[in-house]
């Protein structure tokens, strides 16, 4: 991983091995509000298992052929509830792996996620509130705080109680993201302190600054902070998120004490350490996909729909953090001031739908489809459509896409970390040129291979654009190598042995 001074480490750093012997003894129960299966019915009423996709699921798979371990998480169909709890394999050559679905009344759940983690927590996080308007935060909002998200942390907390009581081994409790943030302080309200696990929470998105936190209400924010000081290390995306958080409880969190230098929180006799983890992909399995013929079938399709042109990419969850209407604005700047790329360039953009229950989510895909449609009717020919959107998750598609950039734009206004800016250098074949937005959490370690843009300014994304068009073959060539390189040598399962050598090195 990159140092914290920034620098490149040398190949000697490298971590390619995890020593999990240090943990033969030891039972991980991982908990997240998705688990890593998800069964389902076919067409022909048999039952079926698919794997659950996303680094998370990749780098915590790649350890448990190794560990003894139990992961829970909130049924998402009604096969997962009818299966309940028992041994899984999720992939060929791997020990079995206990499962435990959590089912909530469906109106809890609804609360819980919907209104509580989505939106009010992600669009805070990602600091996406139009604050003169939004959020309201009225009775049902406070409902759905006390009977859903708090019901759920306690359901889940309840569980690993249970499964740590029941085990007799030691246990390092792995706590995901921003679901889950009371969950480790209900475990400690119900455990004697000689009997608590170790306890590590990843959280996956953003941490604002103090002051956006201001938003929630005090009895929210100190329950929020409350039960994150309770674990034993908090990992975070970058180095801003983790001082970030320090910043916020030194702000609103009463007789907690900080140490930044240090990294860590000392708050109602109890230390939780705080460092950044960037997550990563899987590499190897990454690679491998690229090869599928399914893959290769898509990139003829896709060719055709480009029309065999130079292209500019974008891979995006249809999202407002991610700022696909600032990249079609910057766009239609670029074909504006530099009109020799018109009818030389396809801008292809391939939108996964999300969260389709939120009005924010519908109403921003209408605005994107409008944009286009706004570009194509100006700059359009009969011969060229600038502008193609393909909407749909098909992650082959998306990978024969990463293979054919020449451009591909990440320019988030708010994002963990975004792990296609590290999917696309690993494909892709042209040598492509990554624009990537500072408010990634990528940036941290891909600056030195991009083009790093300030993801407001249309203008700085435009030109960034047409800089990646009419770079030299060699520059391109040298920033390719040095994304590899960094990608490469700071993968998931580096992600995921910097957290475990860290539990050893604390001695937890």
């Amino acid at each position: 991983m990159l140092n914290r001074l920034g620098e490149i480490p040398t190949a000697d750093d490298k971590k390619t091995e995890i020593d999990l012997n240090q943990f033969s003894d030891w039972h991980f129960i991982i908990a997240s509000n998705r688990g890593p299966v998800k069964f389902f019915k076919n067409q022909q009423g048999q039952i079926m298992q698919q794997k659950g996709s996303g680094g998370l699921i990749s780098g915590l798979s790649g350890i448990i052929q190794y560990i003894d371990a139990t992961w829970i998480s909130c049924a998402q169909s009604p096969e997962d509830t009818a299966f309940g709890e028992g041994n899984i394999t999720i992939g060929a050559d791997q020990n079995d792996i206990r499962i435990k679905f959590l089912n909530p009344e469906p109106a809890v759940y609804d609360t819980y996620y919907n209104v509580i983690a989505n939106p009010l927590l992600w669009f805070l996080q990602h600091s996406m509130w139009d604050i003169p308007s939004e959020p309201i935060i009225d009775h049902t909002t406070w409902d759905a705080w006390e009977n859903g998200y708090q019901a759920v942390n306690h359901l889940f907390a309840d569980e690993i109680t249970r499964v740590v009581k029941k085990s007799h081994k030691k246990t390092l409790v792995m706590l995901q993201d921003y679901q889950l943030y009371l969950t480790a302080r209900y475990i400690c309200d119900q455990l004697p302190r000689k009997e608590r696990p170790a306890i590590l929470h990843f959280i996956h998105i953003p941490w604002p600054g103090s002051e956006y936190w201001r938003i929630l209400p005090p009895s929210m924010r100190q329950s929020i902070l409350d039960g994150l000081c309770a674990v034993d290390l908090l990992g975070f995306q970058t180095r801003e998120d983790s001082l970030n958080f320090i910043r916020t409880v030194e702000s609103h969190l009463p007789r907690a004490y900080v140490k930044y230098k240090r990294g860590r929180v000392w708050y109602r006799n109890h230390a939780t350490h705080v460092r950044d983890f960037p997550i990563s992909i899987d590499v190897k399995s990454l690679q491998a996909l690229a090869t599928d013929q399914e893959v290769h079938e898509h990139q003829i399709n896709l060719q055709e729909i480009s029309n065999h042109m130079r292209m500019i990419l974008r891979v995006d969850r249809i999202d407002p953090s991610k700022n696909i209407l600032r990249g079609f604005q910057a766009f239609h700047e670029l074909l504006s001031l530099h009109p020799e790329h018109r009818e030389n360039v396809t801008f292809l953009a391939l939108l996964v739908p999300s969260r389709r229950g939120i009005n924010e989510y519908k109403e921003y895909l209408d605005k994107i489809m409008a944009i286009a449609g706004q570009i194509n009717a100006e700059f359009g020919s009969s011969s060229w459509e600038p502008v193609r959107i393909l909407v749909g998750e098909d992650y082959p598609r998306a990978i024969a896409a990463l293979q054919m950039y020449d451009v591909l734009l990440v320019n988030a206004v708010a994002d963990g970390m975004n792990l296609v800016a590290k999917e696309g250098p690993i494909v892709n074949q042209h040598d492509g040129v990554l624009v990537l937005s500072e408010r990634a959490g990528a940036s941290q370690q891909l600056a030195p291979g991009s083009i790093v843009i300030s993801p407001c300014d249309i203008y700085a994304t435009a030109e960034a654009m047409h800089q990646g068009l009419v770079m030299g073959k060699e520059e391109k060539a040298a920033r390719a190598k040095t994304l590899r390189w960094l990608i490469e040598n700071n993968d998931i399962f580096c992600w995921l042995h910097d957290q475990l050598q860290e539990v050893i090195d604390l001695n937890l």
